[in-house]
């Protein structure tokens, strides 16, 4: 097992060193017929759902940068969310590498970990909260749905090839801590959450 995963890993490098050249010029035109490549240096087509899935990743990473473009989001809660912006690079990889695995229980166990501390210093939920307070509570709503779109186009590419068990999983335990890091942001400025007023 050892030695396909250096194999991968030095596909990943060589991949890496091929992207870092290319940068020096930032248009290639080798997608101009709606074709690109997996890391694997497979060409598919750009609607094929292992790019919607890596695109929708890296938009949730996106986000997740938004959040952290803020001025009050606290130090604990920061690192945190940094450490998932380098996980998700590597999730990522996953999705473009066949049979390359990164993502395993003890990133699902971590972020649990994280989701219990930041939760325990929270009020228990009683009814819904609507997505807003705060700039930072909001753009984590935001970050959280997207999570959560993530999570439902790898679940239908889950249907359609073999994928790793921890990445489906760490997708959805993202998305639980992204709406708890928003109820944090939230009641960082002292602001109250704004609940759901449904009808009766």
């Amino acid at each position: 097992m050892a030695r396909p995963l250096k194999q991968a890993e030095g596909m990943i490098n060589f991949k890496v060193q091929k992207m870092a050249n290319r940068l020096t010029k930032i248009y290639t035109r080798t997608g101009d017929q709606g074709l690109t490549n997996l890391a694997s240096g497979e060409r598919v087509s750009k609607d094929d759902l292992r790019i919607e899935v890596s695109g929708t990743v890296d938009e949730v990473n996106c986000a997740i940068g938004i959040v952290l473009s803020g001025e009050s989001v606290p130090e604990e809660l920061r690192t945190t969310l940094l450490k998932v912006q380098n996980n998700l690079f590597d999730l990522g990889a996953e999705i473009s590498l066949p049979k390359f695995s990164v993502i395993n229980a003890k990133h699902i166990s971590w972020l649990e970990a994280q989701l219990d501390s930041f939760n325990a210093n929270l009020p228990p939920l009683k009814e819904f909260i609507l997505p807003g307070g705060n700039q930072e509570a909001a753009n984590c709503h935001l970050a959280r749905a997207i999570c959560r779109r993530a999570e439902r186009t790898a679940w239908a590419l889950a249907n359609e090839m073999p994928l790793n068990p921890d990445l489906l999983k760490y997708l959805n335990r993202l998305s639980d801590l992204l709406f708890v890091a928003a109820r944090v942001l939230c009641r960082e400025n002292g602001l109250a959450e704004i609940l759901w007023q449904h009808e009766k």
